[in-house]
């Protein structure tokens, strides 16, 4: 595809989204993360109706959680789905999901990363700095899958299966790229989204869902040799709760009028995430690193193709790591131990 012009984005909105693909998930464990509302918790009922080993959905608090298992459990019957608690605002409340799964969760076939954050206005930092959504979407997410990998390869190795790692991401990708500046900056992160360094921006969410591609990719890269496959599949605009934090009055009908003409249901965006999961199985190393959008792998925009995209791919990807292993130094030896140098260009 390359570009996305506004006529491509609506009749994509428009387009017929494909069923649900169906497997059987017997004896798999799957991760969905921020599943008490929207596209989480219908990808969850998905996964339930196939009735995996076990699935747990992680939420913010206890009381989401509860809820959000009574809903799976009535709409599917299924009574195997756990609630963990994983707050991505908090390095630590992620350090402490993983060790738990460490020690509790056994194997490990999916996970999606599904939970994120988007607001209106000036940039929001959390207590520890950093803006609010670039530390959700991006930092924890990423930490989050680096820490879990060891557990997928395991898994991969014992019961010969190929798990696979669905990051989020969005057609909004297409309408943002990285400032060169803060790409060479000595430290990407610091600069593009920490208190100390960064500009107040109205918006990151295109950002953040640009970034997720690139650690997508950059991921990919590492893993080409290795059973488990990483990629990122768009739901498309949907009515869920992800805009709650547009309040205005101005906010409330703009996304009002793009509800009613454009938005797909959440359910209808949850079947996205399950494909990138279970789908495409007979053609499933063309999933590798892939952009998906309507049940299928997708160009992904002219900046991640170019070379200057590429470049801060892998610029982003070791200034990442960096600023990881300052959180968690197990996140270094993982990426040593585990991964694998990338591929030489052809």
């Amino acid at each position: 595809m390359g570009k996305l012009t506004p006529a491509d984005f609506i009749r994509d909105q428009w387009s017929t989204v494909a069923p649900v693909v169906k497997v059987d998930l017997t004896g798999k464990t799957i991760i969905v993360t921020g599943a008490n509302s929207g596209i989480g918790l219908e990808t969850a009922k998905h996964f339930a109706r196939m009735s995996p080993g076990r699935l747990i959905i992680t939420c913010r608090n206890k009381e989401k959680g509860e809820e959000a298992v009574k809903q799976i459990i009535q709409a599917t019957g299924y009574a195997s789905v756990e609630a963990w608690i994983l707050d991505l605002v908090d390095f630590r409340s992620v350090k402490s999901f993983a060790e738990r799964y460490e020690q509790e969760g056994g194997r490990l076939d999916i996970i999606i990363q599904n939970a994120a954050v988007a607001y209106p206005g000036q940039a929001q930092y959390t207590e520890d700095g950093w803006e609010l959504s670039t530390k959700v979407n991006n930092l924890s997410t990423s930490l989050l899958t680096l820490l879990l990998i060891p557990r997928m390869l395991d898994t991969a190795k014992k019961y010969n299966t190929t798990p696979r790692i669905v990051i989020a991401a969005s057609e909004t990708h297409f309408w943002v790229q990285m400032d060169k500046d803060v790409v060479n900056s000595p430290n990407f992160f610091r600069t593009y989204a920490h208190q100390e360094f960064s500009t107040p921006a109205h918006e990151r969410y295109y950002g953040t869902k640009l970034l997720n591609l690139l650690f997508c990719r950059a991921l990919n890269d590492r893993l080409h040799r290795l059973p488990l496959i990483v990629n990122a599949p768009n739901p498309g605009f949907c009515a869920s709760g992800l805009l709650r934090s547009y309040t205005t009055l101005g906010q409330k009908i703009k996304f009002w009028f793009m509800n009613l003409l454009l938005a797909r249901t959440s359910e209808q965006g949850s079947r996205q995430f399950v494909w990138a999961a279970i789908g495409g199985e007979e053609r499933k190393d063309e999933l590798r690193g892939a952009y998906i959008s309507l049940a299928q792998v997708t160009e992904p925009s002219d900046y991640i193709l170019s070379e200057e995209g590429k470049f801060a791919q892998d610029k982003i990807w070791e200034d990442l790591i960096a600023e990881l292993t300052k959180i968690e130094p197990r996140i270094r030896n993982i990426v040593q131990e585990c991964l694998t140098p990338p591929a030489p260009a052809v």
